[in-house]
């Protein structure tokens, strides 16, 4: 969530920054906050003032008293009763201003650093760089689809069966392989010097709020009205709400965690080709690593986690590219992002497999995430996050870049994890 005091201090970078997020009532929302602001102060100070002449009047009307001056003390207090009906009404005003003023400001999404690109799609992203070869394949090669049945690894009809389209069942190698790469991702996270937490996987209305898929991506989270829970979208929501409302020590920073956890998401209104398959479901696996730095660091950090998570594309041997996304393509939340994509060899196509994203202060304003500054005030922590690494697809990408006539060959680094090197 954006600070008021940097809307009012910093109008016209705002509207640049939202401009370039094409966020179309910028303008409006942004005026509209600052009236909002403006009324509540304006409301706060009738309100304290109010209150303090009661409280002058109260004292006043003791002495009134105490001296005999009945006619002088029902007088105050007739106005203090007065003054009481204002400060009452005040307060309940200045309840639903600060509310309205919540709800505006959770509307505008996050401003994008300097370095985002311009552009509106994914068309617009810039490629930062393109690492590995791209394999080429026989005539007969398969797509990920077809080969999962020729190896009878995942079942999509069992699943759909259990519970519907896009809750695929993994059996044999293929849960062993699921397994094999989760446990790779997490050994890799320790090593790098992450803390592992085990995070719920459901969430409430404040963690949502907290990270920001509340109210963006309301529609897109499965929901359980019964107890207002959310199925998390992303390990981040639990990872990062462990510190919501908290006051970190300087010492303690950066706080570097990483986690495993199923992630769900409706994906409504998903369609076509590119969806088929692993390449976009409602339920995955993803190991994700979390960052809480001081604002003078992140940076830094974003770019140790794109180092981080480009080293497991490297020891998985897949072909990868790293973009930059431009203002239009990027998340709500986000201040910069980096999208790592594998190249897909029986599709002839780019996947999308992580996202690493600072977030700024965005993240750290809803979740009252501070730190105490060298002056003694508390000041608002910088948040990210990545995908280290999404599952359906590096599986996609493994499946058809590695397969040969005698079955699928996988990458050395995962053959002790899966006690056995080949598919088939």
């Amino acid at each position: 969530m954006l600070q008021v005091s940097v809307l009012k201090e910093q109008t016209d970078l705002v509207l640049a920054g939202l401009a370039k997020k094409h966020y179309k009532t910028a303008e409006a929302d942004v005026q509209a906050i600052l009236s909002l602001d403006q009324r509540r102060k304006d409301l706060q100070t009738a309100h304290d003032s109010a209150q303090a002449e009661a409280n002058e009047l109260a004292r006043q009307i003791g002495g009134l008293m105490k001296s005999g001056d009945k006619a002088g003390a029902e007088t105050l207090k007739a106005r203090t009763a007065e003054l009481k009906g204002q400060t009452k009404a005040h307060a309940e005003e200045l309840l639903e201003v600060e509310k309205e003023l919540q709800n505006t400001l959770y509307k505008l999404p996050n401003l994008p650093h300097s370095s985002v690109p311009e552009g509106r799609s994914a068309q617009d992203n810039e490629v930062v760089r393109e690492v590995g070869a791209k394999p080429e394949l026989a005539a007969s090669a398969l797509p990920h689809w077809d080969l999962i049945k020729k190896y009878d690894i995942i079942d999509f009809e069992l699943g759909n069966k259990i519970t519907g389209a896009g809750f695929p069942v993994y059996k044999g190698q293929g849960a062993r392989l699921q397994r094999a790469l989760i446990n790779f991702f997490l050994d890799q996270a320790l090593a790098a010097g992450y803390f592992e937490v085990q995070p719920p996987i459901l969430v409430n209305e404040a963690s949502g709020y907290g990270t920001g898929q509340l109210p963006d991506k309301e529609g897109q989270m499965y929901h359980d009205a019964q107890d207002n829970l959310y199925l998390i979208p992303t390990a981040e929501v639990p990872i990062t709400n462990l510190y919501r409302d908290e006051i970190v020590a300087q010492d303690k920073l950066p706080i570097r965690n990483a986690g495993y956890t199923p992630c769900f998401r409706r994906e409504a209104g998903s369609w076509g080709a590119d969806v088929r398959g692993l390449n976009r479901l409602h339920q995955f696996d993803k190991v994700e690593i979390v960052q809480i730095t001081h604002p003078d660091q992140s940076y830094a950090a974003l770019e140790d986690m794109l180092a981080h998570i480009e080293g497991l594309l490297q020891k998985l041997e897949l072909p990868y590219r790293v973009l930059r996304l431009c203002g239009g393509d990027m998340g709500f939340t986000s201040a910069l992002t980096y999208d790592l994509e594998v190249w897909s060899a029986a599709q002839g196509r780019w996947l999308e497999v992580s996202s690493c994203s600072n977030f700024e202060t965005y993240q750290a304003n809803r979740l009252k995430l501070r730190y105490r500054a060298e002056n003694g005030k508390n000041q608002l922590l910088h948040t990210l996050n990545g995908s280290a690494l999404a599952l359906p697809r590096i599986v996609a990408a493994l499946l058809e870049n590695n397969q040969t006539e005698a079955g699928i060959r996988l990458p050395e680094v995962l053959h002790s994890y899966c006690g056995f090197s080949q598919i088939g």
